[in-house]
């Protein structure tokens, strides 16, 4: 697979490598790859993906599952099933094939335009019918609704045939001379052919009229371009209902709105070779224009080059694969190109594996194409003596300097600095001496936090390392070069507490060993304020540090760790007799400010809260199902079922009664009401 970059835009070539011819046989060619170290690299995403000689034109169905390619010669015709990744059938032609068209979704209707005036139609078993135009023919569409057939040539006529009813209709005729290319837009049906002349025609298939005409001839000519013959449109294409690309043969791309005679952009190949074909990509707004020699891909609103490829030999076709970032193109050389570009789409369905392929070299690179040349400037090839080579094939001019084979310089160099080989063999042992110090550990440099638990981690270290050198023993890394543990000197959170009462009773002899390791932490600081005071060494003192001590017997441990439980206990007792001659002191009543909207809840409610909590939770639950909240009953299964009630609180009690009180007081009221309505007044007779 090659690679090849252009703004930052990686391009995958997947057809380069050597090709195996078609008459050697399996056995031979399994031979060649194992002999050969090309032949077994190379990607071979389609198998046989190539011609006999030379590939005309190539196409993709609507389905994506199949590509038909012709070429010569003999001429022929070639399908290759994706799915398969192989080749499904070839047929021989008559004559060379202009161009042709996919009719069906598949490969069951299609129809080939010839350079002796003949179309051929075949259908899926092969060949079905043939017929003839009354002049050549250089390009043909298809009207779907209607079923027309629309052949343009050498002549100013546009050729019309209904394959529904199976004859010709009345040609349209064109004020040009010959017609080059044609198109139909998928949206409305406008057909539109570009002429000899430099212009296009566009014409409405219901009522057989010319309903515009564009100089795209004058409208190419721009301050920059230097044109030597008439423009003629050699490339034609819709995109859309209103957009339109046309291709000259001197070599400008016009992008037209249907809606104005004049041009959006322009956009010129620089090379003054006629465009082969105009392609859209939707996803990024690009235009993918070709001719002979490049594929350009530039923006269509601001006409920015995104990137261009250029392949080896000469183009006469280019095919984008559908809603991917696949390019197959159609070469002057028996192999047919296939180009993955993963900024475009992703790759197809049936290679999916292209991503993860494309994924691992990115994260890997490789040798790109220029890594075999070496670029240098005018002024290298002064200090090389090679400037007599400007303008012989060993250069090749590029920007503001030159390409020239790696080899060749590496020859040169050698002769002009002999010596060059000693200073880099030098460097090399030097970068492999320092590498080695990295590896060590630095005893000078210890971290802000926990310095004694690195002290101990590093003289463990030294340890292992004088094993080593007796015993092949397998190196296992440091903690304090493993990254893992590398917050734990340097967040103080990770601070190891020694006064803590796990510390001393799991460490009882931390102390002895700790106060060795306290003394070299004391002369490391003293070193390292000395080495920032003066630049030069300080004169080495007599190491008062290093006190000879006996090794720790079992006895001694098991001392150390009697006298730090007598130490503990003795600070337990203390705090006991504080907090006992605190609760002696006289309290003194406070006095406490209750927010709006809060109750206030007695301290016995928190004191005997906090008994039920240091009880355990068997002894919680005998006091619920004292007071009658807790339920424990067994069920058929052999379990056990709890039900919880909630208690009232006194408060909701008395609550409850104030209610009662006051309905009842309500009551008595609406009695009295009622029975001083129905005494009668005094004067005042019955009704």
């Amino acid at each position: 697979m090659q690679v090849s970059s252009l703004n930052e835009v990686k391009i995958y070539s997947l057809s380069c490598g050597k090709s195996l011819p078609e008459w050697l046989s399996d056995r031979k060619k399994r031979a060649l790859q194992k002999k050969d170290v090309d032949v077994r690299r190379r990607i071979e995403l389609i198998q046989d993906f190539e011609m006999p000689t030379v590939c005309t034109t190539i196409k993709v169905s609507k389905d994506g599952q199949y590509i038909l390619a012709t070429g010569t010669y003999k001429p022929r015709v070639r399908c290759y099933d994706t799915y398969q990744l192989s080749l499904k059938f070839e047929r021989c032609l008559d004559s060379e094939v202009v161009t042709f068209e996919i009719l069906s979704d598949d490969y069951s209707k299609i129809v080939f335009l010839h350079n002796d005036r003949y179309i051929e139609f075949h259908s899926q078993s092969g060949f079905y019918y043939k017929t003839r135009i009354p002049k050549f023919g250089r390009d043909f569409s298809y009207h779907y609704p209607s079923c027309d057939l629309y052949f343009v040539g050498a002549s100013s006529e546009v050729y019309r045939l209904n394959l529904e009813q199976g004859r010709y209709l009345n040609p349209l005729q064109t004020n040009a001379a010959e017609n080059n290319v044609c198109d139909i837009n998928s949206v409305h049906g406008l057909f539109a052919t570009g002429t000899i002349e430099g212009r296009v025609e566009c014409w409405d298939p219901r009522t057989r009229n010319r309903v515009g005409l564009l100089d795209c001839a004058l409208n190419s000519v721009t301050a920059d371009s230097e044109i030597n013959s008439l423009p003629t449109i050699s490339a034609l294409k819709f995109n859309g209902a209103l957009t339109m690309a046309v291709g000259t043969s001197t070599g400008q791309v016009l992008l037209y709105d249907l809606r104005s005679d004049k041009p959006l952009l322009v956009k010129d190949h620089q090379y003054g070779l006629p465009i082969k074909s105009v392609h859209f990509q939707e996803s990024l707004d690009l235009i993918l224009s070709s001719d002979s020699r490049i594929i350009k891909m530039w923006n269509k609103n601001s006409g920015k080059i995104f990137t261009s490829l250029e392949p080896e030999h000469d183009l006469n076709d280019v095919c984008l694969y559908p809603n991917s970032g696949m390019l197959f193109t159609a070469n002057e050389t028996p192999k047919m190109g296939i180009y993955y570009i993963p900024v475009l789409g992703p790759a197809p369905r049936w290679c999916s594996f292209l991503d993860n392929l494309t994924e691992e070299l990115e994260e890997n690179p490789e040798s790109t194409v220029y890594d075999d040349y070496k670029f240098v400037t005018k002024k290298d090839l002064e200090n090389l003596g090679l400037t007599h080579l400007i303008g012989s094939p060993f250069l090749r001019a590029y920007m503001h300097g030159f390409f020239m084979d790696i080899r060749l310089y590496h020859k040169v160099k050698l002769m002009v600095n002999p010596f060059a080989y000693e200073e880099y063999r030098k460097d090399k042992i030097r970068q492999k001496i320092e590498e080695t110090r990295a590896q060590r550990v630095q005893l000078k440099k210890l971290p802000k936090v926990n310095k004694e638990l690195a002290l101990k981690l590093i003289e463990e270290e030294e340890e292992k390392q004088k094993s080593t050198w007796k015993k092949k023993v397998k190196n296992l890394p440091s903690i304090l070069t493993d990254d893992r543990f590398k917050v734990m000197f340097e967040n103080p959170d990770f601070q190891v507490d020694e006064e803590s009462e796990e510390f001393r009773l799991l460490n009882p002899l931390v102390s002895k060993i700790s106060e060795k390791r306290k003394k070299k932490l004391r002369l490391l600081e003293e070193q390292e304020l000395r080495e920032k005071e003066e630049e030069e060494e300080p004169e080495g003192k007599p190491s008062d540090a290093e006190s000879s001590e006996s090794s720790d017997d079992e006895k001694d441990w098991v001392e150390e760790v009697r006298r730090q439980r007598r130490l503990l206990r003795q600070e337990g007792k203390t705090t006991r007799q504080q907090v006992q001659e605190d609760q002696q002191t006289v309290l003194q009543p406070q006095f406490y400010e209750i927010k709006a909207g809060e109750e206030f809840r007695s301290f016995k409610d928190s004191a005997t809260k906090q008994k039920l909590m240091n009880k355990t939770l068997e002894d919680r639950l005998k006091l619920e199902a004292k007071n009658g909240t807790l339920n424990v009953s067994d069920t058929t299964v052999g379990s056990k079922q709890l039900t919880f009630t909630l208690k009232r609180s006194e408060q909701q009690k008395q609550q409850q009664e104030a209610e009662k009180l006051h309905r009842q007081e309500r009551k008595k009221l609406r009695r009295s009401a009622g029975h001083l309505r129905s005494r009668p007044q005094r004067g005042r007779p019955w009704h």
